[in-house]
Order: C-alpha cells, then sequence, then structure tokens
C-alpha cells in the first residue's frame, strides 16, 4: 500500500512517459500486440482460446497470455502499476481491487457498454459479481469474470465403511460431527477437517448462524457480535475432537493433501480447485463426491445456509496508448460468447447469469460425474466474501490471531476482542 502511494505522486510523471511508449504497441507487422497476464496456468488454455476468439474477428490484433505463479504476479503488477508499465489486459482479485482502484491505478469500466446496453452490468450479471467489481466509490473497475462458492467434499468409501448416508441438503453441523464420529471409530480416519480458513472455514459457518465479519458499513468489524463468536466458538473446538486434525498438522499437511492421500473424510473445498483435483487424482474417481454445505441447525438468524463466494474480473490501466482496442477486448470477455468460452473451457463458472451450466458440462468427460451442480444450487444463498479496503492490514493480523487462540496463547474472548480491534485499528490509521 505504501509503494501504490510514492505511485500516486510520481503519476504524472509516469503518465507524460507513457505518452512516448505504452505497453501493447503497434510493431512491424501493422498489428497491435496486447499483453495479458493471469496467475493459473491452468486456466492459460481457456483464456487463450477465448483471445483467439476475438482476434479471429479481429486480424489487427494479438494478445499474449502471460502465466507467473500468484505471489509473483502481485509483485510484478505492483513495481508495473509504480512505474506505469502495466499490462493491456490482467485478472484483478477482490483482495486488491480496492486498493489499485483508490490509487487510479486501474481504470473505471462503468460505462464500458453505455454505447450499446448501458444497463448491461446489471442485466448479466449478480448482486455480489458486481460488488467483487466496485472501488470504494461504487464505480466498476472491472468486468467480471468468474463466480464460485465453498462445498463440502467427502470420501464415499469411508462412509460405507462407518455405515453413514451421505451428506445432503438437510445435513446441519450436527450431522457433520455425527458422521466424523462414526467414521473415525469404523475406519481411524479423520472426519472433517476443519482447516483454521477463512474463506474456506470458519467464514462460512459465522454466517450461516447469522453472524458477520464486516457489518453493513463495510468497516466495522463483528468479531463481538454474539452470533459471530458463537460460531467461531463452534468451528474452532471442533480440532479438540479426536476425529480432527489440530493446526499443527495443516501447517504441515494442506486438508485437500490429506483428502487425497485419504486420511481424512471431508473438507472445504471451492469449486475453482474441482476440475483439476478430478484431473490430478484419477486414481480416486468413484471414491469423492461433493455435496452442499451443511446449515447451522439453530441459527442466531437466517434459515442457516450460506456459502461464501467470490469471483475475479478482467481489468486495464487507465493510462494505454492502446485503451481503446483494451476496452473492446474486454467487452467481448464480458460478452456471453466471451463467458461461455471461458465455462466450456472448465476454467471458471462464467460470471455471466445462465451460463452456468457450461462449466458443470465440462465434468461430462469423466466416467465417474460428480455433482457439481451442488456448486451452482448455492448460489441461492451465498454471501459476497468478505473485504474491504482495510484487509491487507487486519487479514494478517486476524490470521496470527486466531492461531493464537488456537494454540492456547490467547483465550477465545480475549482473540475476538483482539481481532475486533485489528478491524478498528486498521480503519483508524488509514
Amino acid at each position: 500500500m505504501k509503494k501504490l502511494k510514492k505511485a500516486a505522486v510520481l503519476s504524472a510523471v509516469c503518465a507524460a512517459a507513457l505518452a512516448l511508449g505504452g505497453c501493447g504497441t503497434g510493431s512491424a507487422d501493422g498489428k497491435t500486440h496486447l499483453t495479458f497476464q493471469i496467475w493459473d496456468v491452468a486456466q492459460r488454455d481457456g483464456m487463450q482460446t477465448m483471445c483467439d476468439a476475438y482476434t479471429e474477428a479481429h486480424p489487427d490484433v494479438e494478445i499474449e497470455v502471460q502465466v507467473t505463479s500468484w505471489s509473483e504476479y502481485w509483485t510484478k503488477l505492483e513495481a508495473a502499476a509504480i512505474s506505469n508499465q502495466m499490462p493491456d489486459i490482467f485478472w484483478m482479485h477482490t483482495n486488491e481491487i480496492l486498493k489499485y482502484a483508490d490509487y487510479g491505478k486501474i481504470a473505471d469500466l462503468t460505462d464500458l457498454y453505455d454505447e450499446t446496453d448501458p444497463g448491461y452490468f446489471s442485466e448479466h450479471f449478480s448482486e455480489v459479481s458486481l460488488k467483487n467489481v466496485q472501488g470504494s466509490d461504487g464505480r466498476y473497475y472491472g468486468v467480471p469474470k468468474d463466480k464460485d462458492t465453498v462445498g463440502l467434499v467427502y470420501n464415499k468409501e469411508m462412509f460405507d465403511a462407518a455405515g453413514v448416508a451421505y451428506p445432503d441438503e438437510s445435513w446441519t453441523w450436527d450431522d457433520l460431527c455425527e458422521a466424523s464420529q462414526k467414521i473415525y471409530d469404523a475406519t481411524g480416519k479423520y472426519g472433517y477437517m476443519a482447516y483454521g480458513d477463512d474463506q474456506l472455514g470458519y467464514w462460512n459457518f459465522v454466517y450461516q448462524n447469522g453472524g458477520y465479519i464486516l457489518a453493513e458499513d463495510g468497516v466495522t468489524g463483528g468479531f463481538d457480535n454474539q452470533a459471530t463468536k458463537d460460531a467461531m466458538k463452534f468451528y474452532m473446538d471442533l480440532q479438540k475432537e479426536d476425529w480432527c486434525p489440530d493446526q499443527n498438522y495443516f501447517a504441515e499437511t494442506s486438508p485437500g493433501t490429506a483428502f487425497f492421500s485419504e486420511q481424512g473424510a471431508m473438507f472445504l473445498e471451492g469449486n475453482w480447485n474441482i476440475l483439476s483435483e478430478m484431473q490430478n487424482y484419477p486414481n480416486m474417481q468413484g471414491k469423492w463426491d461433493v455435496a452442499v454445505l451443511p446449515m447451522c441447525p439453530d441459527p442466531a438468524s437466517g434459515d442457516g445456509r450460506a456459502t461464501i463466494s467470490n469471483g475475479l474480473c478482467y481489468a486495464t490501466s487507465p493510462v494505454n496508448e492502446n485503451l481503446d482496442i483494451v476496452k473492446d477486448v474486454l467487452r467481448f470477455f464480458g460478452s456471453e460468447e466471451g463467458q461461455r468460452i471461458q465455462g466450456e473451457s472448465g476454467a471458471a463458472i462464467p460470471a455471466y447469469e445462465g451460463l452456468e451450466q457450461t462449466w458443470i458440462d465440462v465434468f461430462d468427460q469423466f466416467d465417474y460425474r460428480l455433482n457439481v451442480e451442488c456448486f451452482v444450487d448455492m448460489f441461492d444463498y451465498s454471501v459476497q466474501s468478505v473485504n474491504n479496503k482495510y484487509r491487507s492490514v487486519w487479514k494478517p493480523e486476524v490470521t496470527e490471531i486466531l492461531l493464537k487462540i488456537y494454540s492456547g496463547e490467547m483465550d477465545f474472548e480475549a482473540g475476538m476482542a483482539a481481532m475486533q480491534n485489528a478491524l478498528k485499528t486498521a480503519a483508524e490509521d488509514d
């Protein structure tokens, strides 16, 4: 964040420099060459196919998809933002979009479709998807790319060995615990593996119980809310059970690794990983499946159902000599055709409403069919992933406090108060 504050000071100088040369410039072949940076190699082919569809209709444009690792991606992007030499097109994550938008490093795309359809965004993307691309001023700084939910992955063979029925939409937290105990008793394997994560862990339980991490004002924390505390206490106490690993275990072994090495029966997973897991663990086909999240049996408010939902977007810099061309590419990326190509590639569930089946159908290639429809079913009660412009400051501190509670270094009530203070201090220090 401090680096981007420095970038704001340098903007005028960098803008002048860019007047002499940009990221995607014309070349000897007479074409406009654009760069498109992403961080997931598993999605490269899908992104390239989408780019090829655009360039086939616009042969005077070439788009190069560049892939780097998650951590390297953000290091490079911040350096590029400071020097105003950003890629022509790039993925933007909800973790970072408020920071980049507030410092003027990504283009305002609110009016992207105004000439053809002023209501395009609201007509084709959900409220959650649109919130994921908004800056602090409420304007759109990206084109929604995809959307996701969190589901329950389970080992069918372990359930069969314990004589337990598979999870379904009627399952509650009580069923999760009872099944875990029976599986542990019958097989000696872990039941539900309650990883101390937020999006793939306790956030889902908090919102199922009617609690919240951030209040509606997007600033005030919810760690002093009783429903929040009750849900977090329930979730954190699961590691005290014989059937659940503690956080020391997860420091060395992720729940996914434990699951696919058949050491545990259940864990929470995002739909974005399911296809690669089917491909990477062919020996597990037929042994596992997915279901909607168990609901809170007695919520403080609401019906007990919730799943955290997030989504990426396509973005660009406001300082780009090819900005008009880039905006045309982004219009295509957000079109029904562009989003359909993404869905059919299996890269992710398209953000475009009504194209969810394109992603579901990708799983027909396997002999054993997972119940991936459950991820789409949960959009009906999905909750936007927790985020505000101070998140990069408070989230590491909250995570550190969480681990102290787990280890017994800090008691629960003191930990909740410290988390609440972390969010308050982050906002006050802005």
